[in-house]
């Protein structure tokens, strides 16, 4: 049986091994999928540990600090300077499947990656929907609040050296005029404050189409605008299951139907109602 599982700091509860073990299940491979929960302090002294699996998922706070650890980086992760899986081989190898994982979202839900963009929100996920929505061609303006301008900044200054490319920063307060694809990357509107919106509804209405990087709930105020306005949608759970999807293909090598990670999303979003 081959061994897989998720490494963070703390892991509390995880849709990963529900995820990860009805896609052992649909490609046939014999294996199980644990949890790892090991602090700051102790990645090194338990990394051994991690490198006798398959391969593993890895999640806040280990996402930059176990890159020191690897021989190497896929294009994305050392682009991001951040990884969320690993193979075991000859080699172990850093990948950051977020991106393929929003990508994949997106083609799901038929939403265009193109024209302008405007992103909410300035951190970890945020910085990589940035860099995803550069390397699309697509004209980025990054609204945050207050206290975020610094981190938006940051991630301007970025993509201004690693890509050569210029983008917007704004205040949330001073979003304004219409966009092609709005992008939540904040926690706003997560359980339990779902009666909260990270832009005003009129905003929204006049968009091509949102992404909401959350899935708990499943439809966010944010969501729900869009959904209204007959807008096309996706949330952050069908990225969670896509970027689970990638990471599967990496490791063993196997590839999955649109009608099968359809299947992974419904089991998913029971298993999420349940709690």
């Amino acid at each position: 049986m081959k061994a897989f599982g998720l490494t963070g700091y703390p892991l509390g509860h995880s849709m990963s091994p529900v995820i990860h073990r009805e896609l052992f299940k649909i490609s046939g491979i014999n294996g199980e999928y644990n949890l790892f929960e090991i602090s700051p302090e102790n990645l090194e002294s338990e990394f051994s540990k991690l490198k006798s699996l398959s391969g593993f998922n890895v999640t806040i706070p280990h996402k930059i600090n176990v890159i020191p650890f690897l021989d190497e980086l896929d294009e994305r992760a050392a682009l991001f300077g951040a990884v969320n899986t690993v193979k075991i081989g000859e080699k172990t190898k850093g990948y950051n499947t977020d991106c393929a994982g929003f990508i994949r979202a997106l083609q799901m839900a038929d939403i265009e990656f193109s024209g302008n963009v405007l992103l909410c929100g300035a951190g970890g996920v945020a910085r990589m929907f940035a860099f995803e929505a550069v390397l699309a061609d697509c004209i980025l303006t990054i609204a945050a609040r207050d206290a975020d301008i610094p981190a938006a900044n940051q991630i301007k200054k970025e993509i201004k050296e690693k890509l050569n490319n210029e983008v917007m920063v704004i205040n949330l307060n001073d979003v304004n005029g219409s966009y092609n694809l709005i992008i939540n990357g904040t926690p706003v509107g997560m359980h339990p404050n779902t009666d909260a919106c990270v832009i005003p509804k009129e905003i929204i209405e006049k968009a091509d189409a949102v992404f909401d990087a959350i899935y708990n709930p499943e439809e966010t105020l944010f969501i729900k605008y869009a959904k209204n306005a007959g807008i096309k949608y996706s949330n952050g759970l069908s990225m969670l299951v896509w970027q689970a999807v990638v990471a599967e293909e990496i490791w063993n090598d196997v590839e999955f139907s649109m009608d099968d990670v359809k299947k992974v999303i419904e089991i998913t979003k029971g298993e999420l109602e349940k709690q």
